[in-house]
């Protein structure tokens, strides 16, 4: 029993190990869904949510202002989630916001830049240069992101347990070598732990619910 949780920049595959390795463990897999129960739960549009947990708090409070509420809303539905244990999640920040719970493995993934702007290409139809443009700019977004809010740049690998290469790994290396780390004692959920998940969760409704 434990909790994955997969850092990734657009187009990195990330999704693609998080679902396998969910899929060989039997856990829940979630991204999008903590968005859509957080918009749901606290009546904020999800654009509102997404911004406020990807554009640097500068650009976002020029949108919408008053960012931190939403990312607090989002964190609760995600804790919500991990008293459930036994997830894979791969969405926005999990490694900022599970971080201190200690059978949580962190996972970044990264793959080849190449790599990356043939699938933006491919999925927006644009040219080379301007999908390099767009990956170069939501990299950017993300790392402020991660300064400014928790002052850490979510590229630094002291904020994982593993960073995996995908370009030289295949997706299946990647699951399995997760898959491994896994059975060490160290990840997987005790009493402590789980309690620690309760405490966690219990506050960060409580923070949710003084903005409400």
């Amino acid at each position: 029993m434990s909790i994955i949780t997969i850092t990734r920049g657009s187009y990195s595959r990330g999704k693609e190990v998080a679902e396998r390795l969910a899929k060989k463990l039997g856990y829940e897999c979630i991204a999008r869904d903590i968005l859509l129960e957080a918009s749901e739960e606290y009546n904020i549009p999800e654009i509102k949510l997404i911004r406020a947990l990807h554009d640097s708090p500068k650009v976002l409070e020029r949108f919408f202002g008053g960012s931190e509420r939403y990312v607090k809303y989002y964190r609760s539905a995600l804790l919500q989630h991990a008293r459930k244990d036994n997830i894979v999640y791969h969405g926005l920040a999990g490694h900022f916001f599970l971080k201190d719970i200690p059978h949580v493995l962190k996972i970044r993934i990264n793959a080849d830049i190449n790599t990356r702007v043939k699938e933006e290409m491919a999925r927006e139809n644009i040219s080379a240069e301007d999908a390099l443009y767009i990956l170069k700019k939501d990299d950017e977004e993300r790392r402020k992101w991660g300064i400014q809010v928790h002052g850490m740049d979510p590229w630094d690998s002291r904020l994982y347990d593993l960073v995996i290469n995908i370009c030289t790994l295949s997706l299946e290396d990647a699951v399995d070598l997760i898959y491994g780390v896994l059975q060490k004692p160290t990840f997987q959920t005790t009493p402590e732990s789980q309690a620690l998940v309760e405490r966690l969760a219990t506050l960060a409704q409580k923070e949710s619910a003084a903005y409400t």
